[in-house]
């Protein structure tokens, strides 16, 4: 919040006044205010208000990272599959226990929001009734269980796969496993021989997808 807007803020919070009146109005609300950063080092920087800070430091509540309360990974990962689920028609029946373990085991730095994006992720990539985890993810899992994994895999790369820098981004693998099945299905979005039916999706959460990536039904149609 900008330095100007804060004091618009304290002022609103300190006499509240319609629009030409001068007398103060008494109003019951509750101000929750909630941020991700230090207040006493942006205080102490001059990035913000003091003042502002002790009149809404009434009853602090410090919520601490998702790595710091596993034990809600479970319910936090089945709620976005639930709503993610229902949001992109894909009828889902739960997280395997493989998925679920690798999820209580990354440390998850973007925090709730990454594992919104990771639940989301996989299930626009699963093909079953069990949401089963990309395996970027499993692998990223697996290296932070065991610190010592990472530099032996560095050196010996046993899998003899590619390295990470030529992996394809998951929109590039998004984009090819549509336009091939669109180009299986000649451009056929809907039906039950359509793209949409093979791939599990509603068929206009396949056109929003198609659109987002930038895929073009012409192209696949015969002519």
């Amino acid at each position: 919040m900008q330095l100007d807007t804060q004091v618009k803020l304290l002022r609103v919070l300190q006499e509240f006044e319609p629009v030409g009146s001068n007398r103060s109005v008494r109003v019951d609300v509750r101000i929750i205010a909630a941020t991700n950063r230090n207040l006493q080092e942006s205080i102490s920087t001059g990035s913000f208000r003091s003042d502002l800070y002790y009149r809404l430091n009434v009853f602090p509540l410090e919520v601490p990272p998702l790595r710091e309360r596993r034990s809600d990974i479970p319910q936090l990962a089945t709620f976005f599959l639930s709503r993610s689920s229902r949001n992109l028609g894909k009828r889902m029946e739960g997280i395997s226990a493989a998925a679920t373990e690798s999820l209580k085991n990354y440390s998850w730095p973007g925090n709730v929001r990454e594992l919104q994006n990771v639940i989301e992720r996989a299930l626009i990539l699963s093909h079953g009734p069990i949401l089963e985890l990309d395996p970027d993810m499993a692998s990223v899992s697996a290296l932070e269980t065991h610190p010592h994994a990472q530099s032996e895999s560095a050196v010996e790369a046993p899998s003899g796969g590619p390295p990470p820098s030529m992996l394809p981004t998951l929109e590039e693998v998004e984009r090819a496993h549509i336009s091939a099945v669109l180009q299986q299905t000649r451009g056929v979005i809907e039906g039950a021989n359509g793209a949409a039916k093979t791939l599990g999706m509603h068929p206009n959460t396949l056109r929003h997808r198609m659109e987002k990536l930038g895929i073009k039904r012409s192209a696949h149609r015969i002519s």
